[in-house]
């Protein structure tokens, strides 16, 4: 069997602390927890994402019906992180069925919810769509567009 040229495996985004992100992910979004790695000082992603000296990271992959392992958290804890100052540099664009419980759900964690605007999609349908901050200044872009154009 031939490889594809390039396969989407997963989105990561990096947090200070796992438990507290899915809060999001998982009671607001809907994400399953696939499987957790404890820490791991030999772990590739210390030298990826230049994890500091001294710092203990975990691992969480997440699923969502019928899309298994689209969603990782690695999770840096016992240093020191500052913030990505802005404009936000990536972003996760998730389609879901209740926008309005979504955005409401992260507003009572406390989240950054922003304005909801307009969406136009490329085949012509008008939807909503709704930008959301978590705890960690990762960007989440959440939106509904009708099955059909009108």
């Amino acid at each position: 069997m031939n490889k594809p040229q390039v396969r989407f495996q997963r989105a990561n985004y990096v947090v200070r602390d796992i438990e507290r992100a899915l809060t999001f992910y998982r009671d607001v979004l809907g994400f399953e927890e696939t499987y957790r790695l404890p820490h791991n000082p030999e772990s590739y992603s210390i030298t990826v994402f230049d994890i500091p000296q001294g710092a203990t990271n975990g691992f969480s992959v997440l699923s969502a019906p019928g899309q298994p392992r689209v969603m990782a958290l690695t999770e840096i804890r016992d240093v020191s992180i500052a913030p990505v100052p802005p404009p936000h540099r990536s972003a996760i664009v998730l389609e879901v069925a209740d926008p309005d419980r979504v955005a409401g759900e992260a507003r009572a964690l406390g989240l950054k919810v922003h304005r909801e605007e307009v969406l136009h999609a490329h085949d012509g349908r008008i939807g909503r769509e709704i930008g959301i901050v978590d705890f960690d200044g990762n960007l989440v872009v959440i939106y509904l567009l009708p099955d059909e154009a009108s």
